[in-house]
């Protein structure tokens, strides 16, 4: 997928949780509880148990004994969570839970053993700063992600993110992120309170870069405030309300804690919504002043996130079933396609910003020499304005949102004459217009991104169950060409070439090592090379496809050890692949188990839940169900239905305010087959 996304020129942000872990144990919950009485037993029932699969331990079934023995990388045990012994508290922003037992940074004494894992190795001052850097740098080689959303970050110590983001940037060898790296957290709060958890990241350990920005939740009330004002919010304090440190600040409208629909008509229109799980009032994607809102978060500093259901026009009856791919299903708001050109195409980022009208229904931004963004929220009447701008004496501008059909010209002091409309839809655009200089046209043709991802080949990565990707694992001892490490798979574009490296950590002259590249069956070699060190293949594929990476020892007798394989490729633009979804598929709006051989399935939405979730059952025929929520130990906790029911689907509300923080299970028990998924309680 980043590959792919590479392949078209988009950068791919990855998001990171740190503040918290849920679904410890197998997928029953098994062997996830530590009963440690006093610290472990104090929250989230005891489970603070977290192991993970390896390729020594793959899962080969559920139960405590297979999953107290998994030995994957970054194990966690109570002592890593609140409370505990050092740090004896739930409360507060830096220790409160959600989601699961809450990460515990902000002491280098959070450490210890489980009473009762197999797997138990030692732990060791600061050892979960250190993992997580750790990690990080591995996840940031593994994948060629390009940059970082911190999630929840008021929630644990900002010199967690200092310390993460800067090793991102600068110590990750070949992946460093570099200065320009996009870096965002997600702080609700005020304008004031965001600069200052922006300067607690800067200065922490010793700091002095500006090294994450937050999203300006700040100016995102300021732009709830035009649409729920109905014309009457002044648009003159809207400058005013974006925080001061907006040097990485990210302008948005809607995301998905803000936009949390609960139910649909038969059109897919929105009918009620999920307003106990939004952080921030849900702004409609059809209410008629949207456009502003989006006009002024393009229009002022930073880098503006725009939101799916924003971009794509989900009120259709393809809402559940659509094809990914298709502008049908998924028609574009052309509004946004619009401002989303004249952000690029007039370099709006390239120009100082310059407030130049503010008014009760008119706001004017330019940016400096580059374009003129104007809004104006009053439904029925446009708003004339005169402005000086910095694009000089006697220059023609186009308006590019089509508002205005005619240019018009800067007179001989640089001013000019505009005219925005009003929101009623009486004009193309509700309430804004863009100028720029005349004459710029044309689409975009982003330069495709090569992608580089590196394999830590060890013991503690990878999965050697029949049923995985069946990857990684250190070399093992002796082994030879007939017991192969599979690397990893890529998908790569015919006639560009394929980059391997791998390097070893053993470098004896005696220790040969075999890289190979091979078609996606795994068995047809395509190019291999033999030798002790470094090793290197250059290979032209003739066709896009994936294609299979393997190393092993040369010699019989050569002992094992971990290696390094790095591969820089360039992707398709397009995911040609025969196994990829070329039929309608269910969107995955909502948690959920489905069995696809009889069509019977059940999900949850919200997932995780605060107040209330929705259930809904899809029936192949007429039966009996019985719907269910259990605890980790299988007790019944409270039943949603029971009863006969027709084929087609059912809608169930469930009141979740009653269940404690946690992890559930949702069962549902009918004559074909017993269905169970997880529910989780913030």
């Amino acid at each position: 997928m980043i590959a792919v996304m590479h392949a078209n020129g988009l950068g791919v942000i990855q998001d990171v949780v740190l503040n918290h872990a849920s679904d410890a144990g197998a997928l029953n919950g098994e062997g996830g509880q530590d009963p440690e009485p006093v610290y472990s037993m104090a929250n989230e029932s005891g489970y603070k148990n977290f192991r993970y699969v390896s390729y020594t331990t793959p899962a080969t079934d559920e139960t405590a004994q297979n999953y107290l023995a998994r030995s994957g990388r970054w194990s966690k045990n109570y002592q890593n969570f609140h409370p505990n012994q050092w740090t004896n508290s739930t409360s507060g922003n830096w220790a409160m839970g959600g989601w699961g037992p809450d990460f515990s940074y902000e002491d280098g004494n959070s450490y210890g053993l489980s009473t009762n894992a197999t797997y138990n190795p030692p732990q060791y001052l600061n050892y979960n700063v250190t993992e997580a850097r750790k990690w990080m740098i591995w996840l940031k080689k593994q994948t060629g992600v390009d940059g970082f959303r911190w999630d929840a970050v008021k929630h644990f110590p900002h010199w967690v993110v200092q310390d993460l983001s800067w090793n991102v940037k600068y110590k990750a060898g070949w992946a460093n992120g570099g200065a320009n790296m996009f870096n965002v957290g997600e702080y609700v709060g005020s304008a004031g309170e965001m600069d200052q958890y922006i300067n607690d990241v800067k200065f922490s350990n010793g700091g002095s870069e500006d090294l994450a920005g937050t999203f300006d939740f700040s100016l995102r009330g300021g732009l709830y405030g035009i649409i729920s004002s109905g014309g009457n919010y002044n648009l003159g304090d809207i400058p005013g309300m974006q925080q001061g440190n907006r040097y990485r600040t990210v302008p948005f409208v809607n995301n998905h804690d803000t936009f949390r629909p609960a139910t649909f008509d038969a059109n897919g229109d929105y009918v009620t919504w999920n307003t106990g799980d939004e952080l921030a009032a849900h702004i409609n994607p059809d209410d008629g002043r949207i456009q502003v809102a989006y006009a002024i978060a393009m229009a002022v500093d930073g880098s503006p996130q725009i939101f799916f259901e924003d971009l794509f026009d989900m009120s259709t009856t393809t809402r559940d079933n659509h094809l990914p791919t298709s502008l049908t299903d998924l028609p574009v708001r052309d509004y946004l396609a619009n401002l989303m050109w004249c952000h690029q195409k007039l370099s709006f980022k390239a120009g100082a910003y310059k407030v130049r009208w503010q008014a009760q229904d008119a706001l004017v931004i330019e940016r400096s020499a580059k374009a003129i963004i104007a809004v104006n929220d009053n439904w029925t009447i446009g708003q004339t304005v005169t402005v000086q701008t910095d694009f000089g004496n006697n220059v023609q501008l186009h308006d590019y949102s089509g508002a205005n059909s005619n240019d018009v010209w800067t007179d001989n002091t640089g001013k000019v004459t505009l005219w925005i409309p009003p929101c009623d839809g009486s004009n193309v655009r509700r309430g804004y217009c863009v100028f720029g200089p005349a004459g710029i046209s044309g689409g975009f043709a982003p330069a495709a991104i090569p992608t580089t991802q590196e394999w830590e080949m060890a013991d503690d990565l990878g999965d050697s169950n029949p049923k995985s990707l069946k990857q990684g694992g250190a070399i093992p001892d002796f082994g030879a060409w007939f017991n192969p490490r599979t690397v990893g798979r890529i998908y790569a574009e015919a006639g560009k070439n394929i980059h391997l490296d791998l390097y070893p950590t053993k470098t004896a002259k005696a220790t040969k090592l075999t890289l190979a590249i091979y078609k996606e069956d795994g068995t047809t070699l395509l190019a291999k090379t033999t030798g002790a060190g470094n090793l290197i293949i250059d290979h032209v594929p003739n066709e896009n496809n994936y294609y299979v990476i393997k190393a092993w020892n040369e010699q019989f007798n050569s002992k094992g050890q971990n290696v390094y394989v790095k591969a820089t490729y360039t992707a398709p633009q397009i995911l040609t692949d025969l196994k990829a979804p070329t039929k309608r598929m269910t969107a995955t709006r909502e948690e959920g188990v489905e069995e696809k051989e009889t069509g019977l399935n059940v999900s949850s939405h919200p997932n995780p839940a605060n107040s209330e979730t929705r259930f809904v059952l899809s029936l192949p025929e007429d039966m009996p169900v019985k719907l269910e929520i259990l605890d980790m130990q299988g007790r019944s906790v409270s039943v949603v239905t029971d009863g006969n029911y027709s084929k087609g689907k059912h809608t169930f509300q469930f009141n979740a305010k009653p269940l404690p923080s946690g992890i559930f299970i949702y069962q549902l028990v009918t004559p074909q087959k017993t269905l169970t998924g997880k529910l989780i309680k913030k």
